[in-house]
């Protein structure tokens, strides 16, 4: 039994997140799927992030057990072929025999992408959360500082979560402005539910002058998913990379 280490690329519009559903496709099914006819038997294909449909991914890291001796580079080449056009495996590559995407990451880095254009273009539609104003990036920027490093973020936490911890460590948080785009990057050991999307809809609060500053930091020590802003729409988050 060999250990290989997939880099899946995705447009998560159309499916319902990362993880087996029983009411819609998932990416681990498709790539299951894939599998098996290669393998001759059901796989289980691990990921290293459970995204939520809607969510993409540049860099979601997988893992799957196989007894087939095929190459990594013709594994690659089948499963893209069988594949539909908007989930692509990027590369493929042996690992050690206890690689476990999931359990053997040490960091996620996502990115957020909002359109602050007066329209939304049609070809960006599916990707960026369109907020037809300007945002003061200055000020988000510096509401984020109070984000970074270890803290209980239940106050950015889906209510319903089965993690069994809040605490979780930001690395850095970035926030970028180019043209009529807003680019919040999160870089962190690991994600509580909507966590993310949480933390950009209150730093968009910010950026409109609607919450202060300092708010940010007093909704973190709230503790209280109510004291927060809402949770930004999956379709501008994107998975860019896994850390081991």
């Amino acid at each position: 039994m060999r250990t290989l280490k997939l880099v899946v690329q995705y447009d998560g519009t159309d499916y319902v997140g990362w993880q087996r559903q029983p009411n819609g496709t998932s990416i681990q099914e498709l790539i299951e799927r894939a599998i098996e006819p290669i393998e001759g038997r059901q796989v289980t294909v691990v990921g290293a992030g459970r995204t939520d449909a809607g969510v993409h991914a540049l860099g979601q890291v997988a893992s799957v057990q196989l007894e087939s001796s095929i190459d990594p580079a013709a594994l690659a080449r089948a499963l893209n072929a069988t594949l539909p056009e908007d989930v692509r495996v990027a590369s493929v590559e042996e690992a050690a025999t206890d690689f476990n995407a999931r359990f053997s990451a040490t960091g996620k880095v996502y990115a957020y992408r909002i359109w602050t254009g007066p329209f939304l273009p049609p070809f960006e539609r599916r990707y960026f959360w369109h907020v037809p104003a300007s945002l003061d990036v200055d000020r988000m920027r510096e509401a984020g500082r109070a984000l970074v490093g270890t803290h209980d973020f239940s106050a950015f936490r889906a209510a319903g979560s089965d993690a069994t911890t809040s605490a979780r460590t930001i690395r850095e948080l970035q926030v970028e402005f180019e043209a009529e785009r807003v680019i919040v990057t999160i870089a962190g050991d690991g994600f509580l539910r909507y966590m993310v999307r949480a933390i950009v809809g209150t730093l968009v609060e910010v950026g409109q002058g609607r919450r202060p500053v300092e708010g940010v930091a007093a909704t973190l020590a709230s503790r209280d998913r109510s004291q927060a802003g809402p949770t930004a729409p999956a379709k501008g988050l994107v998975l860019v990379r896994v850390k081991y």
